[in-house]
């Protein structure tokens, strides 16, 4: 599978559905995907391989009787959902990860390609989030500096 990249700005029409971009359903080689809550309140969405594999290693790792791991669990792997495309090339946010990401219908969201994964946020919450974040971005690429050169 190709690369997942790029940033598309789009709305949530009024049934909580957004257009996929036409250059991520490209690469794509199904017509599914699984989506659930991500990190900083946005949602994630992974192709079925990806999301098994990620899940397999999660749970090859985790235990019931580690509080960490089962907060991961619950946060994570429980509220996924597998999600179709529909014939206009649209997606269906479920109400719940509509909830946890603050899409709101007729709002302006962003699709963030990540090469293995997308990001999916809600505008106004990245926004806020990059801006709050802005100071930390010099420090991040530096702790990853042994990889990057």
């Amino acid at each position: 599978m190709d690369m997942l990249i790029g940033e598309y700005n789009n709305t949530l029409d009024d049934k909580g559905r957004c257009s996929f971009p036409s250059k991520l359903r490209s690469v794509l080689q199904q017509n599914e995907l699984i989506i659930t809550q991500g990190l900083d309140h946005c949602l994630m969405l992974f192709t079925t391989e990806e999301w098994a594999a990620l899940t397999e290693k999660i749970m090859g790792s985790a235990s019931i009787f580690d509080n960490q791991k089962r907060l991961v669990m619950r946060r994570f792997i429980a509220p996924a959902q597998k999600i179709e495309f529909d014939k206009s090339g649209r997606i269906s946010i479920p109400q719940t990860l509509r909830d946890y990401a603050s899409l709101s219908c007729g709002g302006e969201c962003i699709i963030f390609g990540m090469n293995k994964y997308m990001e999916l946020w809600d505008a106004a919450v990245f926004r806020k989030f990059d801006e709050e974040s802005a100071s930390s971005v010099q420090e991040a690429i530096e702790s990853m500096r042994d990889i990057l050169l």
